[in-house]
C-alpha cells in the first residue's frame, strides 16, 4: 500500500518556515512581547504611580468620561455598571508606555551600532599578489 503523498504546497512551507529570517523574525516577535510585558509593568506599577503622585495622587487609570449619563468614581464601576466610556488615562498610559518603548529600543540599536555587531563593510578585493598568481595560473593552463 502506498502512503499518501503530500501536496507540493506543504514542502514550499516547510521550506518557507525554516528560512533563517523567518527563524528570527519569530524570535525578535517573542523577545519584543517580553519586553513590551516589561515595559507595561514598568509603567503601569512604577512610573504611573510617581506621575500620580506628583500630580497630586490622580490615578490615571481612573480618568475617563461616561458617554451615556451617570457618574462613577472608577471606571471599573462603570464598566460593571455597563456603561459606555472613553477611557482618557489609558490611553495616557499606553502613550507613555510607547515612548518608553522606543526610547529602550533607540538606546539598545545606538548601543548596538556602537558595538559594531553589524558589519556592514563590503569584504575587501583581492591582493595584487592574489591577482597576480591568478594571471600566472590562468597563463599555465593547457590550451585547447
Amino acid at each position: 500500500m502506498l502512503a499518501p503523498q503530500a501536496p507540493t504546497w506543504v514542502n514550499d512551507f516547510k521550506k518557507f518556515i525554516m528560512r533563517g529570517n523567518v527563524v528570527d523574525l519569530a524570535v525578535g516577535i517573542i523577545i519584543g512581547a517580553a519586553f513590551t510585558s516589561v515595559v507595561g509593568s514598568l509603567v503601569k506599577d512604577v512610573i504611573t504611580p510617581v506621575i500620580g503622585l506628583l500630580t497630586g495622587g490622580i490615578d490615571f487609570t481612573n480618568i475617563f468620561i461616561t458617554l451615556k449619563g451617570g457618574h462613577f468614581a472608577t471606571l471599573a464601576e462603570a464598566q460593571k455598571a455597563g456603561v459606555p466610556t472613553m477611557n482618557v488615562g489609558l490611553f495616557l498610559n499606553a502613550i507613555i508606555q510607547f515612548a518608553i518603548v522606543s526610547f529602550a529600543v533607540f538606546w539598545l540599536v545606538r548601543v548596538l551600532t556602537h558595538l559594531k555587531v553589524r558589519d556592514d563593510t563590503p569584504a575587501p578585493g583581492p591582493t595584487k599578489t592574489e591577482v597576480l598568481l591568478g594571471e600566472i595560473r590562468d597563463l599555465m593552463k593547457p590550451k585547447e
